[in-house]
């Protein structure tokens, strides 16, 4: 008799198998298929990022190339440096370009371009889909080459942010905020800022004995 009704029930079990195939197969067919390509689709981007950021950094290394003397007696290019920096800005994306931007900055700068070099720093500091070190670091570098000629009060309104507990570069800002304080004939703010930055065990200790003096100087005419 068990043995009946073993026999009915597996019967029963293949009708339903039967009728479930026939009518959602074709279901479980393609969401196989989806979950096989959506793999394969995931490993190919990972396969084609990869590569394409290989290929941007070799396009940057170029570039840094021109950097090396031809010999031991010559000097590096820094104008045709940034000239080709200048020209492979388009190949680039993401943090390429924006690398390529503040070298090619760095370059202008030393080579007396200093529009040049600021209107480059402020391109990467706009830049919403850069990342926001980059645009701190940008936003920095830019004020650094205006100390002596920009809009004193401009500049430490842009200096600002760089100024919260645990940016990156909250010392050079503070460094930077300070000389910007002290142009502008506010001594006094000039030196809280430097007694900060030289309080500040976070900072690299070449800021801080420079900031003691200025501390100390500033105090003695606020």
């Amino acid at each position: 008799m068990s043995d009946i009704f073993r026999e009915v029930d597996e019967d029963l079990r293949r009708d339903q198998i039967m009728t479930f195939w026939k009518r959602y197969g074709g279901f479980v067919i393609a969401a196989a298929v989806l979950v096989v390509a959506a793999t394969a689709g995931n490993v190919g981007w990972k396969h084609w990022r990869t590569t394409r950021m290989e290929e941007r950094t070799a396009v940057l290394s170029e570039a840094l190339a021109k950097l090396r003397p031809a010999d031991e007696n010559s000097q590096p290019d820094l104008k045709a440096a940034a000239d080709a920096l200048s020209a492979v800005g388009a190949k680039l994306g993401d943090g390429h370009a924006d690398m390529a931007r503040l070298y090619e900055a760095g370059l202008r700068a030393r080579e007396g371009e200093r529009d040049k070099a600021i209107a480059l720093y402020d391109q990467v500091a706009g830049t919403a889909g850069t990342d926001p070190m980059l645009r701190d670091l940008a936003t920095l570098l830019s004020v650094q080459l205006q100390l002596d000629t920009g809009d004193a009060a401009a500049l430490r309104t842009r200096l600002a942010p760089l100024l919260k507990a645990g940016n990156a570069w909250k010392a050079a800002a503070t460094e930077a905020s300070g000389l910007l304080a002290a142009r502008a004939g506010d001594n006094a703010g000039a030196a809280s800022l430097f007694k900060e930055l030289s309080e500040d065990s976070t900072a690299p200790q070449a800021l801080r004995a420079r900031a003691t003096e200025l501390a100390a100087l500033y105090a003695a005419t606020k």
